[in-house]
């Protein structure tokens, strides 16, 4: 990080200047002034640096130890592509294999960061950013309208595991590999195990980019590559490929008794001609993928291990889709409760042991699950790669007495990744948003989380940290609140944070609702007020005492534009009491009751 601040930013900067904010209110100036404003938490605060803490030494040398892990890794596969020793080089070419390798790993690390730009931008008010990053108001004025959010999601998910299939083709060893003479030990480490593709692909393509995607969502989505990437993700899902996982949708809903909520009107005769045959298309494409894959599991025509049974093989496939369903779910389940009361989620023993390592100790079960949980899906999905990939012998006949067009399409391992999107992501993920607390209260989900936990512990990943660090530097990144703000001032501007709601039948949780305000529900308080306004008055007495002291002409202008952002909210605070004390006197009027147990909450 010393590194990186003193030599890579000062000459980065000659190049790359970040786009700033020309909004009136010129957001732009909190992070360059010490003024006393709201700043946000910072995701992950206990390690990062991007958020200026500091960090203990053993932190340290888990990142130095990682960022080792991580090179060795690089050589190793290099290594292996090299020698053509993984199934792209040795089949086509070894500039064919690191070409593809790159590619997917590049275009998987933009899949993920843009996911977490998607999943957070939809609450904030896209006229404040439509200037400073237009590509990104663009995408976000398409991909959230409706239910596209829905669509992208789904589409994507399907990328990251196609894509990950083409990693492990263009760089995963092949039976019996050997390179730079490793010594056995370390051998079987790094490449039977699948530990140095499993490092390779988490650091570099996903946990790094998610990092800065995190903070940085604006920066992250503003680019000509993302477009491509949504659109790429929306097509895959307008293309019925993935329509069984609505099929899915509509019985969860059913089962948990709630309908499936749509930002959409009701489609025609002919939209829902089209959507039911994609659903049959797209339920007859997995039904052949489940025939093809099972088939050469039994006949022994996939990658997976010599000398394992078909039998045990078919058990090991749905082993691993479970736990990655499983993981899956888990990630869904974990936010969704993390909304709710604490003695709700302490419904049973199994759920208290599970909140205890969630959100004990500051809160930081939850992103150490979220990093370790990246860890166990990447690692399932390379071996559920090696399980399914169909491979055939040149003596052997093709799977189902196919042509050899179709049987090499079946090498591609799409089967595969089509399999585990529906049936091992996308439903658990549907299952898991109806019914969070089931997922909660069982002994495999402690399990697995323990599992999620201890690995993050281990700082087997912590490279990431540096790898982002250093990709924020080089790109220029800024954390949104230097466009934007903070909630709290754009609530102040009267642009507040749109509100959602959680619906079933959805993969994310963000579903735009027209609710009561939430703050209604709890007992008016005038004190409370009363206290908000003493805090932000003292904040404008010190605005105005240090602007008469200044001599500096923007820093100025900038306690100026914040101390007009500050009576702004202090206007907001005294509108939201005149409307809570209107709504109090309604309530006692009607005789409306509150929540006795809402109100202790």
């Amino acid at each position: 990080a010393d590194f990186t601040k003193a030599i890579i930013k000062p000459t980065t900067e000659l190049f790359v200047r970040p786009t700033r904010s020309t909004h009136k209110f010129a957001f732009e100036t909190f992070s360059r002034r010490s003024l006393p404003c709201r700043q946000p938490k910072p995701l992950y605060n206990e390690q990062t640096t991007m958020a200026g803490v500091e960090k203990d030494p053993l932190t340290f040398i888990k990142e130095f130890v990682s960022v080792l892990l991580l090179v060795f890794s690089l050589i190793v596969v290099h290594a292996l592509i090299i020698d053509e020793q993984t199934n792209l080089s040795e089949n086509v070419h070894p500039a064919l294999a690191a070409v593809a390798l790159w590619g997917a790993l590049i275009w998987l690390s933009m899949v993920e960061g843009s996911q977490a730009s998607m999943v957070g931008l939809p609450p904030v008010d896209i006229e404040l950013y439509r200037e400073s990053h237009p590509i990104a108001a663009k995408i976000c004025e398409r991909g959230h309208k409706g239910d596209n959010l829905d669509r992208y999601l789904m589409g994507r998910q399907f990328m990251v595991l196609a894509l990950v299939f083409v990693i492990n083709m263009s760089g995963a060893p092949i039976a019996d590999a050997d390179v730079l003479n490793l010594p056995t030990p370390l051998a079987n480490c790094f490449l039977k195990s699948g530990l140095a593709m499993i490092l390779f692909t988490c650091m570099i393509g996903q946990l790094n980019t998610q990092v800065n995607a995190s903070h940085c969502m604006l920066d992250y989505l503003n680019d000509h590559f993302a477009t491509f990437t949504v659109w790429v993700a929306m097509g895959i899902e307008a293309s019925g490929l993935l329509h069984a996982s609505y099929l899915i949708q509509m019985i969860v809903s059913m089962m948990a008794g709630k309908p499936v909520e749509s930002n959409e009107p009701p489609r025609d005769a002919f939209g829902n001609l089209c959507y039911w045959g994609k659903i049959l298309f797209s339920v007859a494409f997995l039904v052949f993928a489940f025939t093809v894959t099972l088939s050469a599991l039994f006949d022994g025509k996939t990658t997976m291990w010599e000398g394992v049974p078909s039998a045990v093989a078919v058990i090991f496939f749905f082993g691993l889709m479970s736990v990655v369903g499983m993981l899956e779910g888990m990630q869904i389940a974990f936010f969704a409760v993390a909304k709710i009361t604490e003695a709700e989620r302490n419904a049973n023993p199994w759920a208290r042991w599970t909140c205890d390592l969630l959100f004990g100790n500051g809160g930081r079960g939850l992103p150490g699950f979220m990093i370790g949980r990246q860890l166990c899906v990447v690692s399932c999905f390379f071996v559920i790669a090696r399980v399914t990939t169909v491979d055939i012998e040149d003596d052997e006949d093709n799977v189902l007495g196919v042509g050899d067009g179709a049987q090499k399409f079946f090498e591609t391992g799409l089967l595969g990744a089509l399999i585990t999107t529906i049936v091992a992501s996308i439903a658990w993920q549907l299952v898991a948003g109806a019914f969070p607390l089931t997922f909660l209260g069982n002994p495999i989900t402690y399990g697995l989380l323990r599992i999620c936990l201890f690995l993050e512990a281990t700082g087997i990943c912590s490279g990431a940290w540096a790898l982002a660090a250093l990709h924020k530097s080089i790109a220029g990144f800024q954390k949104d609140e230097v466009y934007i703000g903070t909630a709290e001032e754009r609530a102040a501007l009267g642009r507040g944070d749109k509100s959602g709601a959680d619906g079933a039948g959805h993969v994310t949780g963000f579903v735009p609702a027209g609710q009561e305000n939430p703050l209604y529900k709890e007992k008016y308080n005038p004190s409370s007020y009363s206290e908000q306004r003493a805090m932000t008055l003292t904040k404008i007495a010190k605005m105005r005492a240090e602007i008469k002291e200044t001599e500096d002409g923007d820093h100025k202008e900038s306690l100026e534009t914040h101390l007009k952002l500050e009576i702004e909210h202090l206007k907001t605070i005294n509108t939201q009491q005149e409307e809570h004390e209107a709504h109090e006197q309604e309530r006692l009027g009607t005789g409306k009751e509150y929540d006795t147990e809402q109100d202790e909450a």
